[in-house]
């Protein structure tokens, strides 16, 4: 097995994985232990990792399957790698709200890794936050209230489709302009830790299941509020060869948006989920 340090970046979830290099070959304990790690901090952080595409690629499918994402066409020669870039004129970054990743999808993803090429000097720090801590911290009533319900989840929120247009005009797909929606319990058990995470998020939920939008908004906004104070989250400070790999079934994140006029390009690979229950 190869040895590492697990140093906890925050009380609410994250962790920096010290003392590997990911361009080996991990044997089976190793890489049991690095999700063991993954499931109970959420996010796990790796520094200076010199990851050529195909090596990313390969570490990546010893978690899970490696699956495209949608909107936005693969690097050259690996469509399974997304490039998550923001040019030095544009105003609006890839992603830049708090989501849980394509919760608009049937089946979304157990997890996703981002990989920094380029960094600006300072900013385009990640926000991450702990769903289980979201959920486990609201009333007995509201719980109550939560537990049995659905809500309905799209692609198509103004938001989160705002942050996608430039890559989508630069690297569009077949499916750029299909509409995904999709419904899912407002409360999923996590299928390997058994845990309650609340899964609705401010990119994605437009509504309860059998409920209009606005007698949703209220709820749902109260919820992403919650959702997101500081005592759930931890932030992360970028360098080139950092690798991020978080847990879509119980965190979200949100990457800020603090660097106009400088270039930011991180590669990201998603791994296959199953369908929240």
């Amino acid at each position: 097995m190869t040895r590492f340090e697990i140093k906890p970046l925050a009380g609410a979830l994250g962790a920096e994985i010290l003392g590997i290099d990911l361009a080996r070959d991990l044997d089976d304990t190793t890489t049991a232990a690095l999700r063991r790690a993954f499931l109970d901090h959420l996010v796990i952080f790796f520094r200076d990792q010199a990851l050529a595409p195909a090596a990313f690629l390969a570490f990546a499918s010893r978690f899970g399957e490696v699956v495209e994402y949608p909107f936005v066409a693969g690097i050259e020669g690996f469509p399974l790698i997304t490039p998550v870039v923001k040019l030095e004129h544009e105003k609006i970054n890839f992603g830049g709200v708090w989501h849980s990743d394509t919760a608009y999808l049937e089946t979304p993803p157990m997890g996703s890794m981002l990989l920094a090429r380029e960094v600006p000097e300072a900013g385009g720090d990640t926000l991450f936050a702990n769903m289980y801590l979201a959920y486990e911290t609201l009333s007995p009533g509201l719980r109550a209230v939560l537990d049995p319900l659905k809500a309905v989840n799209s692609s198509a929120k103004a938001n989160v489709t705002r942050t996608r247009e430039d890559r989508i005009r630069s690297d569009p797909t077949g499916r750029s302009n299909q509409i995904f929606e999709a419904e899912h319990p407002v409360v999923r058990t996590h299928p390997e830790t058994g845990r309650k995470a609340l899964y609705v998020n401010a990119g994605h939920t437009v509504r309860f299941a059998g409920m209009s939008e606005a007698e949703s908004a209220p709820l749902l906004e109260y919820l992403f509020r919650h959702q997101t104070q500081p005592e759930f989250t931890c932030r992360f400070r970028w360098r080139v060869g950092s690798l991020a790999f978080w847990d879509n079934r119980a965190a979200q994140h949100n990457p800020i948006n603090d660097y106009h006029g400088q270039r930011r390009a991180m590669h990201r690979v998603t791994l296959a989920g199953e369908r929240p229950r």
